[in-house]
């Protein structure tokens, strides 16, 4: 049963005077009195919580009788604010926003791309809480940890380094929409104070990638050297070796659907 009879849309406001923005929520509401985790889902760069894997996760929680946490970062799908002003901080605040609003005492976290870089924050920032949602696994899908370091700036021309300087922003074509993407020399800056591969990262739970080795956006070497980075969990890295960045297909879901099935704790 995936009805939408469960589903709550609300749109919470995080942030104050200038700096506040509207963040829309869809939350499913465990169908059952259960201890079970909530989904959560971290969606990638100028992806919304309508695209087909946050869907399919939604849809799983429903058939499990979990409850599931989906909503737009700032500048994304239904939510307020402006894309140009996103930074990780920003995005990842919201994240945060979202859980203390919903409060789900467990959590499977789904970081997709650039969402499994919130992920990996968002653990670190919950781990400093003595109160906080605990969380049981991690699935992450070609995740983009530290991506502006490590992806766009050993690439950027010689053009596009101008633009930074000069405008503050360059942009890009997307091979995903006809509007270029847009990467701000704040989101830059930005993201090197959020660097998490300087380091050990101990999620202190079972970890779970899935990566396209067609992947033209996020080279598999890239989900490799995270591995490299988390030596204190039980990892496992899925290589699909025709998927690309997106993994939406069918078989791709499917997988989605197995990781996260198996990182469900017996209560």
């Amino acid at each position: 049963m995936t009805d939408a009879a469960n589903l709550t849309r609300k749109t919470i406001t995080v942030g104050a005077g200038t700096l506040a923005r509207g963040i829309a929520i869809i939350h499913r509401a465990a169908r059952k009195k259960t201890s079970g985790p909530a989904f959560v889902w971290l969606g990638g760069y100028r992806s919304d919580m309508t695209g087909t894997k946050a869907v399919e996760l939604d849809a799983l929680a429903g058939e499990l009788g979990l409850s599931s946490i989906r909503f737009d970062y700032s500048g994304h799908g239904a939510s307020g604010g402006a894309f140009r002003d996103g930074t990780i901080s920003r995005w990842l605040e919201e994240a945060i926003a979202v859980l203390d609003d919903i409060r789900p005492k467990r959590v499977i976290l789904v970081g997709s791309s650039m969402g499994g870089w919130i992920t990996l924050r968002l653990v670190q920032e919950l781990k400093k809480r003595k109160r906080a949602a605990k969380v049981d696994g991690i699935v992450l899908i070609a995740p983009a940890p530290d991506f502006t370091a490590e992806l766009i700036e050993p690439m950027l021309t010689e053009v596009e380094r101008q633009s930074l300087s000069e405008r503050g922003y360059f942009e890009e074509r997307s091979e995903y929409s006809t509007e270029p993407n847009i990467y701000t020399r704040d989101l830059i800056e930005d993201g090197r104070k959020n660097s998490v591969m300087t380091g050990i990262i101990e999620t202190g739970c079972p970890v779970h990638i899935l990566q396209g080795m067609k992947d033209p956006d996020v080279p598999y070497a890239h989900a490799l050297k995270l591995v490299e980075f988390l030596p204190a969990d039980d990892v496992v890295l899925t290589l699909i070796r025709d998927g690309d960045h997106r993994l939406s297909r069918p078989q791709d879901i499917e997988k989605l659907r197995s990781a996260v099935s198996a990182l469900i704790l017996n209560d």
